[in-house]
């Protein structure tokens, strides 16, 4: 991805992370990206091809996040994945806060698009192939179950903060709580 391509993709995600999903225009993107008319649309011919490029951008900024976070595990044990992962959640309701919002719009866009719900099938199945080691190394009686089940917690933690923040939002102990659970968990 070229450095005017990310610039877009950055600026179509500030958009929907800001405005809304109604919000996201080639006019809009070019207004937040600061180039002239039509920059956008040279890029990205069609909306959908706009929401494409910005699934893609998402995905790989969410694939540094989990990176990231494998990075910062030098000594793997459920205490410190919960803080670890609680850290995760906490910045992407505040720092990054317009990035989960974007996340979410375009997952409810991707119900709608086959080829969208592929291209996130096939990162989830990319983070899958390292984060099932790692729940196992955590002590998963069924790591794959274990990887569903702690990614619906996480999404539904930040869904709920982010359309119902609590100034007091702690989700590491949220997670804390539900981990020995979903460790312990059989497949459904």
């Amino acid at each position: 991805m070229d450095a005017r391509q990310q610039r877009l993709l950055d600026a179509a995600i500030a958009v929907l992370g800001t405005r809304g999903p109604r919000h996201l225009t080639h006019r809009a993107v070019d207004d937040q990206a600061e180039l002239p008319t039509g920059s956008t649309s040279n890029r990205y011919r069609t909306r959908e091809a706009l929401i494409a490029g910005v699934l893609t951008r998402i995905l790989d900024l969410e694939t540094t996040g989990w990176n990231h976070l494998a990075g910062t595990l030098d000594h793997i044990d459920p205490d410190t994945f919960t803080t670890a992962l609680g850290a995760l959640a906490h910045d992407l309701t505040t720092t990054h806060r317009a990035l989960t919002l974007a996340r979410l719009a375009i997952f409810a866009e991707a119900a709608h698009h086959p080829a969208l719900q592929h291209q996130i099938a096939q990162r989830q199945h990319d983070l899958a192939a390292w984060a099932t080691p790692l729940l196992a190394a955590l002590g998963a009686r069924h790591p794959t179950t274990a990887l569903r089940l702690l990614l619906a917690l996480l999404d539904g933690l930040l869904n709920n903060q982010l359309a119902n923040p609590d100034p007091d939002f702690d989700p590491t102990a949220a997670i804390a709580a539900v981990l020995p659970a979903v460790l312990d968990a059989h497949p459904a």
